[in-house]
């Protein structure tokens, strides 16, 4: 299975991650060859600081988070989407993340999770997104 591929028979990566033409769209620190499957055409690349509509970011490491969540999500403010991404232990993978480390993370700064997702065979993913009264 290729870098990018969604891991699981069924619903499309693109599908998965909620990616729309047009949408402004960056990959943060992915891993090497790592590149979306099939993505819809038209998306827009958001640059390394640019504003976005959805960014993946892929982290290793749980102290990685805490000094990179506030500037990604000013990124995706107010509508945006955020995927914090770590490897999957059930790929055979090592990390000190999962979902409940994001939260920790995520919900004191006004951001709050609304999908966990098998990206491909190697990450998992927790969508989060500005809470409704964050986004005045």
């Amino acid at each position: 299975m290729s870098p990018g591929s969604s891991g699981h028979p069924g619903r499309a990566q693109a599908a998965k991650l909620g990616l729309r033409p047009g949408q402004r769209v960056h990959l943060y620190h992915p891993p090497p060859g790592w590149d979306l499957t099939a993505p819809p055409d038209g998306l827009v690349d958001a640059g390394p600081d640019g504003p976005a509509d959805l960014i993946i970011a892929f982290f290793s490491a749980a102290i990685e988070i805490a000094g990179e969540l506030g500037g990604l999500a000013q990124r995706i403010y107010p509508a945006g989407a955020l995927w914090v991404a770590w490897p999957r232990r059930a790929g055979g993978h090592r990390s000190d993340i999962t979902d409940a480390v994001v939260r920790l993370e995520a919900l004191p700064i006004g951001l709050v999770d609304v999908k966990v997702a098998v990206i491909d065979d190697d990450w998992s993913a927790l969508r989060l997104v500005w809470r409704v009264e964050n986004r005045r």
